[in-house]
């Protein structure tokens, strides 16, 4: 088993023989909207989203086992016909022969893909490329390149085949053969067009605009000879898409440029002219994969992209795109290969961005859009990399908050876009209110814009009220998802009033045990069947540390020359300390309080503002945390019965505390430790005692880190769905990526950063083992027990990990727009001459950051000693272990230029 190899400082990577290993996708995207995936033998698919699939939709189990793939046969005189691809009946028969008589080799970057396949047997080569273009149009390209590397001339006669799906992935199954009769097909000069008469999907029977297009040509422009348009015909009777009769009988084309067809599953399987190859001498053919709206010209599209030369300029651009997306933040450490994985992180939370949890071959997520959590957590990797945009992006993101503290269920693709559910469904998570303030406080400490807190949004408004747990009879959908006061005019409240009622409302929202309930689950979605008596003491944590730093940012408003801010009435229930105090002991008291305010806001807000004393206000929060901390601290701090010690993060359904010592087994989970120390909820002897068991019970390196939760041997329903998942897969034991890197995390954050560096390394090293993990560059959502990374490119783990590594290892962050250099390296992440460096943005200025350690010491070893900006002292301004560039030197340096930061560290 070969590894895959970096072969340039751009994170491009070789691997050979990558048929021989499954799963394996790659993707392929732009921001207009394409959206494809593509396999070593050129399986996959392409389309714009659920309701518009060009090729057939394909999971990842189709990867390797359907018969739908781009594919590229050629016809050879005297000889059987071969797949450029590797998708004929013998080739895959011949795969796994010892003797390969074929040679495949996968090189790829930001984001192309190419597949070399060499055949000895026939002295032939193909070179297949495929990208989707950065610009406007929502096409994949395609290039084939075939040479003759045998020593004689060959006669050849080259078939391209991309089926055509062009309907909803919903009828892959439903009305799989009645919406191929909707198909009207039209052989085009260039290829096939096929545009539906009707779509049948979960919108109902609508009127089709869209076209579904596969065109060619020869790279000098040269359009096919002729095409097959029908998969029956292609294929033929008895035959199949692995052994076309078409192609194996040489059959003619059966139709030819302007005739139609209808009411067939299409093909777009165009045949290009008989050529004769001289040893040596090689052909090119341009194939363009084409998603048209009402309007799009057909003629246009061929113009930008059918000739070899338009394929190597958009190719070219494309690079130069991903390149410069991801360009704005890179590493230089003592690994050089971890530096380079590092681009490929980097490029994941951008695809989030693009593409949510949905529409690569792990679709377990679904249908589109984006989860509430992913808006906001992926954003805090993008406000280190993408800083132009974000905080209007950030802005347009919390007109999903309802008045209740929850928050809209179906999330648009376009920024602010929310829409009532239209399933009914009421779930709610828990943790949904604690992540907006997490990615505003990064913001505000980048950019120093406390007045972003005083910007003006709406709230999301339907039919759910009381978060979730009644209906708003007198709402129907005719008066729109935004808010209305009672004298009907839209409600808007500052963004600061919208992280209070998320965080306020969850600190009265307690259980039997006045920990905040788990509702319909927390970050742990498998965490869904403790609705009823189920508590979150893990978010609780990550509540009360919320609770605490507000508090503080309410006071820094002071800033802005002002005394109190502005918040609707409603809220005075909530910030009880300036009226009516309630007992925070009391879960019935807070239960009530909490009521009384739903009741209040239940279809409109009155609209009448109360103003509130910024010192008032911090205070009542500031004892919130206080309370909620010191419950826990005192409450779920358990000791079992060999001597560990750690935080309880779970009630279930019964009100039963999960952790601790249990007759089938400790039970232990990793998400009640983090955010206990992300949180500032754990002592500093509890956390060092967490750590101690988590290596203890969690720490597995087999399988590449810390699981999620130790093996509870039994099928928990009074917890959640996750137990009902073989241990070690997915939510039930995993290493889960995700939490990992917050766990480690929540180490450096507490001054662990031994323990949080190991943790980071031992996720790098299971990703980049690829005979265990079988992935490209990059991190998987988990692992499963196997070794294998799951469910790639899409998660949120790598988020997280780029914000570490930033913020925490190379302690790049801001201080209300003050820049802060605060790093926690430790010895191993200094290359030979004592250096590391990041290359990074802040306050839309570029500044590359480079570390000197010249004795070699070590984490907790030195000191901030010296600064040089662009070559010149700069007094650090910090205590030894942070430098301080003010904002106004910041201000003051050229936008449109690099600047250098050059920090020696000494002997502490």
């Amino acid at each position: 088993m070969t590894h895959w190899e970096f072969t340039d400082e751009r994170g491009t990577f070789r691997l050979n023989d990558p048929h021989k290993t499954s799963y394996l996708y790659f993707p392929l995207v732009n921001p207009a909207g394409m959206v494809s995936s593509i396999t070593p033998t050129l399986h996959g698919d392409t389309k714009t989203g659920h309701n518009a699939y060009l090729t057939p939709p394909a999971s990842v189990e189709d990867l390797h086992t359907n018969l739908y793939a781009r594919n590229f046969w050629v016809s050879l005189e005297g000889q059987s016909p071969w797949s450029a691809a590797g998708n004929s009946a013998p080739q895959l028969a011949a795969a796994y022969e010892e003797d390969a008589r074929e040679q495949v080799t996968l090189e790829a970057g930001m984001l192309w893909h190419k597949i070399t396949r060499q055949s000895r047997e026939l002295g032939l080569s193909s070179e297949a490329v495929n990208f989707v273009p950065s610009g406007p149009d929502r096409v994949e390209l395609m290039c084939v390149k075939l040479t003759n590397t045998g020593e004689q001339p060959q006669t050849l006669t080259p078939t391209a085949t991309i089926p055509i799906f062009g309907r909803s992935a919903d009828n892959l199954r439903d009305h799989r053969h009645v919406t191929s009769l909707l198909h009207r097909i039209q052989c085009h000069e260039n290829g096939i067009l096929v545009r539906p008469s009707l779509s049948f999907d979960e919108r109902g029977h609508q009127v089709n605009h869209l076209t579904y297009a596969v065109l060619g040509a020869e790279g000098q422009g040269a359009p096919p000879v002729g095409f097959f348009p029908l998969v029956e015909t292609f294929a033929g009777e008895g035959g199949s898409l692995l052994w076309p009769e078409a192609v194996v009988k040489s059959l003619p084309p059966s139709h030819r440029p302007g005739q139609d067809c209808e009411g067939f599953e299409a093909i777009g399987a165009l045949r290009f002219r008989e050529i004769v190859l001289a040893p040596g001498e090689s052909r090119t053919y341009i194939l363009v994969l084409a998603v048209l709206d009402e309007g799009e010209d057909v003629q246009s599209i061929l113009s930008a992209y059918a000739s070899q030369g338009k394929f190597d300029h958009w190719l070219e651009q494309t690079q130069a795109y991903w390149q410069a997306r991801i360009g704005s933040l890179s590493i230089r450490t003592a690994s050089e290969h971890f530096d380079r994985w590092m681009k490929w992180v980097s490029i994941q939370p951008i695809l989030r961005r693009l593409l949510g949890n949905s529409f690569l071959p792990y679709h377990d997520y679904g249908r589109g859009g984006r989860g509430w959590r992913d808006l906001w957590q992926d954003i805090l990797a993008l406000l280190l990399m993408e800083t132009s945009d974000v905080g209007d992006l950030l802005f347009s993101n919390f007109a999903g908050v309802r008045f209740d503290g929850s928050n809209a269920t179906i999330i648009g693709s376009q920024p602010g876009e929310f829409k009532a559910d239209r399933n009914d469904i009421p779930r709610v998570w828990m943790d949904h209110g604690a992540w907006p303030w997490l990615t505003t406080r990064l913001y505000i400490d980048l950019s120093g814009d406390l007045d972003f807190l005083l910007r003006k949004q709406a709230y999301f408004k339907d039919h759910l009220i009381h978060r979730s747990a009644k209906r708003d009879e007198s709402w129907v959908p005719e008066q729109g998802t935004i808010l209305k006061t009672a004298s009907g005019g839209a409600y808007r409240g500052s963004v600061l009033e919208h992280i209070l009622i998320q965080n306020l409302v969850p600190f009265f929202n307690v259980g039997a045990h006045n920990n905040i309930r788990l509702e319909g689950a927390d970050w742990n979605d498998g965490m869904d069947m403790g609705a009823e008596g189920g508590e979150s003491v893990a978010f609780s944590s990550l509540y009360a540390g919320n609770l605490r730093e507000i508090s503080e940012c309410v006071r820094s408003l002071e800033r802005l020359e002002i005394t109190e801010v502005e918040v609707a009435e409603e809220l005075l229930w909530l910030l009880d300390t300036l009226g009516t105090p309630v007992d925070y002991s009391s879960p019935e008291a807070k239960q009530a309080r909490l009521a009384a305010y739903f009741e209040h806001c239940a279809h409109t807000v009155s609209g009448r503002p109360a103003r509130i004393p910024l010192q008032d206000l911090s205070r009542d929060l500031a004892a919130k945390a206080e309370w909620l901390s010191g419950h826990i601290r005192r409450q779920e701090w358990l000791q079992n019965k060999n001597g560990h010690g750690w935080f309880n993060g779970y009630y279930d359904n019964h009100g039963r505390r999960v952790e601790g010592d249990h007759p089938l087994g400790v039970r232990m989970t990793l998400s009640g430790q983090v955010f206990a120390l992300m949180g500032g909820v754990a002592s500093d002897p509890q956390a060092q005692e967490i750590i101690r068991s988590a290596r203890h019970y969690l720490f597995d390196p087999g399988v590449g880190g810390y699981r999620l939760n130790t093996d509870f041997g039994e099928v928990v329903l009074s917890l959640g769905r996750a137990f009902g998942f073989a241990y070690g897969h997915k939510e039930n034991g995993a290493m889960f990526s995700h939490m990992a890197v917050m766990y480690a995390k929540a180490l450096y954050q507490r001054g662990f950063v031994h323990d949080g560096y190991l943790t980071l390394e031992a996720i790098y090293r299971a990703s980049v083992d690829f005979p265990t993990s079988r992935m490209y560059p990059g991190i998987p959502e988990y692992f499963n027990p196997n070794g294998r990374g799951m469910y790639p490119y899409l998660t949120g783990s790598a988020s997280w990990y780029l914000y570490t590594l930033v913020t925490e290892c190379f302690g790049i962050r801001g201080a209300l727009g003050d820049f802060v250099l605060s790093p926690k390296l430790v010895k191993q992440q200094f290359d030979p001459d004592g250096k590391a460096a990041i290359r990074t943005r802040f306050a839309d200025r570029a500044f590359t950051v480079t570390y000197h350690n010249p004795a070699g010491l070590d984490y907790g070893e030195y000191r901030i000693g010296s600064m040089l900006l662009n070559g010149r002292p700069t007094d650090t301004g910090g205590d030894g272990a942070n430098a301080i560039v003010p904002r106004n030197t910041i201000a003051a340096l050229s936008p449109s230029e690099d600047h250098e930061i050059e920090i020696t560290l000494e002997k502490a």
